[in-house]
């Protein structure tokens, strides 16, 4: 194979691939996926590590050129016009009036273009498919990735058409319209629109963003793990809590982490937790499984409900190589957490991003993060996407008479 910037490579059977194809998965080892259980055959970038280190590659050089030595595309100005990351990220030593033994800090992805994480993969890939030609990209989604692909599109002139299942929140549907995007409600769930939007593939010829299908979306997601380094002055934290439904988020985590690794710019990868809700933990719950079994999701997290999640085998071998632990929390925890955050943070958070936020507080009333170190929550999309979700917390005042006593009264 001739010299690439970076080639696609099988996790599982470990051959590499020429990226100048259109590839989603391993031509082999993809050949007995099913709809019943996670895909096999998922593919990883892989980048020229021993060149950049013979280099003496800095991160500050690397930065200042955009990472474009660690991204999947050929020049920035394939790159949207939108700001996608370096969102903010906030430091807390106490909660609810009670100091912390260590510092919490916040990476809030709210902030993005479309308000959700999810624009750091619809960036990458729109630029891969700007340079590769394709106008119309495709994706399945419960709501979030769906209006950043929408979002992302409509700032780079390109088609998205948007698979949804009829379950999705209204503000997310909302969202995707406004964008100009087609949108195709699915009956039944996010594993069915996963499975006509692969179909629609073949048949019509468009680029498909679906996550755990689509190898780039991680290399999207990883620059989360590029800005916390820097953001935390080039320290790791001991733990970051990831919310995780088809395990890409954690996946792109990990990678962002394990490039810095490669090229020995860190010496190690931290503690990374994958929260799911107790609803829908099909991930967490097969870790240790040789069969992965299936249970219906429900939970009010729509984000990270997923009976398959498509990113299960890349997820588990980064958590099992990497020393990753796991927690699941309840709808109620997730709705509680939702609210502590929110009223001591001013940062209001959808239910999946409240998750991470939940599983940290589980771990901090159980004593399982140090004295005086980091730990990092992922927030990964705006309250304001699914205000249907809280609903229950909120109890909205009786109108009184503008005066005075009435006010009193009131407060």
């Amino acid at each position: 194979m001739p010299y690439q910037k970076f080639t696609y490579h099988c996790i599982e059977c470990n051959k590499d691939f020429d990226p100048e194809k259109t590839l989603y998965l391993c031509p082999e080892c993809s050949k007995p996926n099913n709809q019943v259980s996670p895909p096999k055959g998922v593919l990883k970038a892989h980048y020229n590590y021993k060149a950049l280190k013979e280099a003496s590659a800095s991160f500050s050089e690397l930065k200042n050129k955009g990472f474009l030595e660690l991204m999947p595309f050929k020049s920035l100005d394939s790159f949207p016009p939108l700001k996608v990351g370096n969102t903010p990220f906030y430091s807390f030593k106490n909660l609810d009036g009670v100091d912390l033994p260590f510092t919490l800090h916040l990476k809030d992805d709210s902030q993005n273009p479309t308000f959700s994480f999810k624009d750091r993969a619809s960036a990458i890939v729109s630029a891969y498919a700007k340079e590769k030609g394709y106008n119309t990209i495709v994706a399945a989604s419960t709501g979030n990735a769906g209006s950043s692909l929408a979002g992302i599109c409509a700032s780079q002139k390109q088609k998205a058409i948007i698979m949804v299942p009829e379950s999705a929140p209204l503000a997310k549907l909302t969202q995707i319209m406004m964008y100009g995007a087609t949108i195709v409600p699915v009956k039944g769930s996010y594993d069915n629109a996963f499975d006509l939007s692969i179909m629609a593939t073949g048949e019509f010829s468009w680029y498909n963003r679906n996550t755990a299908y689509n190898p780039l979306t991680i290399e999207g997601k990883k620059t989360v793990a590029f800005e916390i380094f820097e953001q935390m002055n080039f320290k790791l934290p001991e733990k970051i809590f990831v919310p995780v439904g088809d395990g890409v988020i954690i996946s792109g985590v990990y990678k962002g982490f394990e490039d810095l690794l490669k090229l020995s710019l860190i010496d190690k990868i931290p503690t990374i937790v994958a929260v799911q809700s107790k609803g829908s933990d099909n991930l967490v719950s097969n870790l240790d499984e040789k069969q992965f079994h299936v249970k219906h999701s429900k939970t009010i997290a729509d984000s990270i409900s997923v009976d398959i999640p498509r990113n299960f085998y890349l997820a588990r071998d980064f958590m099992q190589k990497y020393g990753g632990e796991n927690i699941t929390v309840t709808d109620e925890k997730i709705l509680s957490a939702s609210y502590l955050l929110s009223k001591n943070t001013g940062l209001f958070a959808e239910p999946a991003a409240a998750a991470a936020f939940a599983g940290m507080l589980a771990y901090k009333e159980k004593s399982l993060i140090s004295e005086n170190k980091d730990v990092v929550v992922l927030l990964t999309g705006t309250g304001l996407k699914d205000l249907k979700a809280v609903a229950d917390l909120i109890k909205t005042p009786d109108s009184i008479e503008p005066n005075i006593e009435q006010l009193k009264k009131l407060i």
